[in-house]
């Protein structure tokens, strides 16, 4: 990583005073309650609350527009928060995240520093190299579990090895034992005094919304509150009025039928701890009272926290996951690297009604319901075989609740790459869903005005609609709306032919390893190039630009260690059928509106804070650098992870024993 030869001044006991003087590191914590990083250092003396905006360290995974305005405004609530117990909240904007700690403690005489841990590869490198940094200067640093229920390393299998299924892993979580341990919010917390200077800035300085955006980011704050404040606010407000009913309303694709509170938990504006009990409160609740609707909703609600964890259990034990499936059949996959359907699929111009629908939600919202997330990731990956690390990415640039680890899981899942996840040759039919979910064609009429006559009967399916339906409800396939991108029965085929040369290239592979030859075959879409994601312009005006090729280095695994990990071969799933008097071949022709406007991403300003402009790939470098230059391969990662689990027990006991 960057500095890694940045001198680090020693600190001398003459500095010491008897009341700490303690940096507390916010980073994806930004609340007051039930934060044990501030709660520790606000024990322990004098605290100097800062927050580090580093765009260069982002790389690759610097967030989009919808996702930097949230962080935004809840940065500005926490500063006001802190304000209010009698703390300045500093906030710096730099090139190097360890030479504007190393400023902090310079001009403060700090002794400690304390953070709460992150766990993507990204973090998990940059926090390690800052740990041993900050150790050689003498300074005490002191992390802890400020997002998850359990950490990553206390839940294995019997023999010792992680988990890589979720039921396992969550049957194996709610059967351990759980400290009910909140941080109260403190009372008042006391501020360092600055000797030297640091180079702090305002929310503004931090560019984390430009001009450009503002008017469009308005809308958002009709929508969404952010802060840890609305958080506490809003896990309230479902836990009393919408909980009970979450086992029922989960599953519809329109209005608030979830608990929305998955970018509060993202940005750590709620803790998943708080989340947890005040569920199991209710649940214990009604199994008093027989209320087994509540008790039902109460599980289902507490599985997709689950996943939360798992996702982040996932990505520590295998950190390589960003980059390429768990499971290795999928390098053998051959994608289909089209960036005129990927760019269809972003659109939401698909000639999918619900597809279509979902992705414009996306862009216009910056949100989707889970539901439609499944359902638009596997029409882009089983129907049109785009790769899915693309998808991943652009789920990443474009949710205003973006978040690595789950955009891992999930993508992962769909695209059959984990043992539980979607079979790889399972394909579902966007109308049979539509009819599923959105079964009075609301959701799709609120997101498609061009079809919002369409009758609920043809809602899902436009293309088997009569002549005369069409023309009643004023569509015209190919002209206002798309036809069909791809037939589902061509789909279907195409699909077949893609994993059955996957499985004569992975014979070919291991015959040739068995001859001797030693090829090794790596996954074929990493390198594929594709357009960047570009601004929002019309096509007319100018093109969309690309932009920077600097992929965010993040730790992977040479030979991932998961050999053990076989392919899944499904059973092939038989697709539900329609009525006969329904299932009519879509117009295999394709087309596109009348008028058709260039449209791109909602992470179109992603792109335009980029200092270099090039084509890109979606692929991340397969090695890490440590911070002497040298490359990382897999079994210091290895000692990596030891040391740095090592390091978290010494200061869990040292803690425990009032050290």
């Amino acid at each position: 990583m960057e500095n890694s030869n940045t001198s680090v001044p020693s600190v001398s006991p003459e500095n010491m005073s008897s009341s700490s003087k303690t940096i507390v590191w916010f980073r994806r914590d930004l609340r007051i309650d039930d934060n044990p990083a501030l709660a520790a250092a606000a024990r322990d003396g004098s605290v100097f609350p800062v927050y580090i905006w580093c765009p260069k360290e982002e790389e690759q995974f610097y967030p989009g527009r919808v996702s930097r305005w949230w962080l935004k405004q809840s940065l500005a609530h926490l500063e006001q928060s802190l304000k209010s117990l009698g703390a300045e909240f500093v906030l710096i904007k730099t090139h190097s995240t360890l030479s504007a700690l190393l400023d902090c403690i310079k001009a403060t005489g700090a002794t400690k520093l304390v953070f709460n841990h992150l766990y993507d590869p990204v973090s998990l490198v940059r926090d390690h190299n800052i740990k041993e940094k900050l150790a050689e200067a003498g300074i005490s640093v002191r992390s802890y579990n400020g997002d998850l229920l359990y950490e990553p390393w206390e839940i294995y299998d019997e023999k010792g090895q992680a988990f890589t299924t979720f039921d396992a892993y969550w049957d194996k979580c709610l059967n351990m034992q759980m400290e009910p341990i909140s941080f109260l919010p403190p009372w008042r917390l006391v501020q360092v005094a600055v000797t030297g200077t640091v180079e702090r800035c305002s929310i503004e300085d931090l560019g984390l919304e430009n001009e450009t955006e503002k008017a469009s980011n308005a809308l958002l704050g009709r929508a969404w509150s952010p802060g840890w404040g609305s958080a506490d606010k809003a896990i309230t407000e479902f836990v009393e009025h919408n909980l009970c009913d979450y086992s029922r309303s989960r599953l519809k694709v329109g209005g608030n039928s979830t608990s929305l509170l998955s970018p509060y938990l993202h940005f750590g504006e709620l803790s998943v701890r708080k989340v947890f009990q005040s569920a199991r409160m209710k649940q214990i609740l009604w199994r008093r009272e027989q209320n087994s609707q509540g008790e039902e909703s109460v599980t289902l609600f507490l599985k997709a926290v689950g996943l939360r964890e798992y996702s982040r259990y996932l990505t520590f034990n295998f950190p390589f996951t960003h980059e390429r499936p768990l499971l290795s059949n999928l390098k053998y996959f051959p994608w289909n690297a089209d960036v005129n359907r990927f760019k269809a699929w972003r659109q939401g111009r698909t000639g999918y009604p619900l597809v279509d629908a979902g992705m414009r939600e996306l862009w216009a919202t910056g949100w989707i319901h889970n539901r439609i997330r499944v359902i638009v990731s596997s029409f882009a990956v089983k129907f049109l075989l785009l790769p899915w690390r693309w998808g991943m990415k652009y789920f990443w640039d474009t949710l205003l609740d973006a978040d690595l680890e789950c955009d891992i899981l999930g993508w992962q899942y769909i695209s059959g790459s984990l043992p539980d996840g979607h079979e790889l040759e399972r394909l579902d039919s966007p109308q049979i869903q539509g009819s599923k979910f959105d079964p009075e064609g609301e959701y799709v009429r609120q997101w498609l005005p061009e079809l919002a006559r369409m009758p609920t009967e043809w809602i899902h399916h436009p293309w088997d609609a009569p002549h005369t339906v069409l023309k009643a409800a004023g569509v015209e396939l190919g002209l206002n709306y798309p036809k069909p991108i791809i037939d589902i029965d061509i789909a279907r085929e195409h699909l077949r032919e893609a994993i059955f040369k996957m499985w004569e290239m992975e014979a070919a592979a291991k015959a040739a390893t068995s001859d001797g030859m030693n090829e090794e075959v790596f996954d074929n879409s990493i390198g594929i190039e594709t357009s960047a994601i570009p601004k929002v312009i019309l096509k007319e005006n100018s093109s969309c630009p690309t932009y920077s090729s600097n992929d965010q280095t993040v730790p992977s695994f040479q030979n991932g260690n998961n050999g053990s990990l076989h392919r899944k071969r499904a059973k092939c799933v038989e697709e539900e059928r329609l009525p006969a008097d329904k299932s009519n071949n879509h117009n295999k022709q394709t087309g596109t509106s009348r008028g058709e406007e260039d449209l791109c991403s909602t992470a179109e300003s992603s792109a335009s804070k980029r200092q270099s402009i090039s084509r890109m790939s979606f692929s991340v470098p397969r090695s890490c650098s440590l911070s002497d230059g040298r490359p990382m391969q897999e079994c210091e990662l290895s000692d990596m992870k030891q040391s740095w689990q090592e390091k978290i027990d010494l200061e869990q006991t040292s803690s425990k024993n009032g050290n």
